[in-house]
């Protein structure tokens, strides 16, 4: 393999070995756990918002290299974007993910444009999609909580 198969390979490996933003979150305004029961990949989504901006995004969990390091990539573009930007993230990845080669040029995807071949695979869309799903559930709990002291 070479050329950006190969540093795409690289760089999905790297977020799965020394993930960012892994770990526990002090004062976490809402953490939600999501599972994948094919494969048993497991992702636990820890947020703290603040004026309807992510202030901070970590993330726990064990899985495939694809699972965990979409986790990672994911947890580094939340921070510092509120929902309205975070859903525009979310559709370019989604597209990604999907085949759509304007997303796989697309810069406001950063690393997240590693996993372009997942499109290739798709049993495998469900394992990058995981951190995604607990980050709508995240955003709906939070949703839910405002609407309802």
């Amino acid at each position: 393999m070479t050329g950006p198969e190969a540093l795409y390979q690289e760089l999905i490996f790297q977020h799965y070995r020394n993930s960012r933003h892994r770990g526990e979150l002090e004062a976490a305004d809402v953490e939600v756990t999501t599972h994948n029961p094919v494969c048993g990949d497991k992702i636990t989504l820890r947020l703290r918002v603040r004026d309807g901006v992510v202030e901070a995004a970590r993330f726990s969990g064990q899985g495939c290299a694809i699972s965990q390091a979409s986790a990672s990539m994911m947890a580094q573009r939340l921070e510092g974007k509120n929902f309205e930007q975070i859903h525009i993230l979310s559709r370019h990845f989604t597209g990604l993910l999907h085949g759509d080669p304007e997303a796989a040029t697309n810069p406001a995807l950063g690393d997240l444009r590693a996993l372009s071949g997942v499109a290739k695979l798709p049993a495998r869309v469900r394992c990058a999609l995981l951190a995604w799903d607990a980050l709508t559930e995240a955003e709906t709990t939070l949703r839910n909580r405002d609407q309802h002291p």
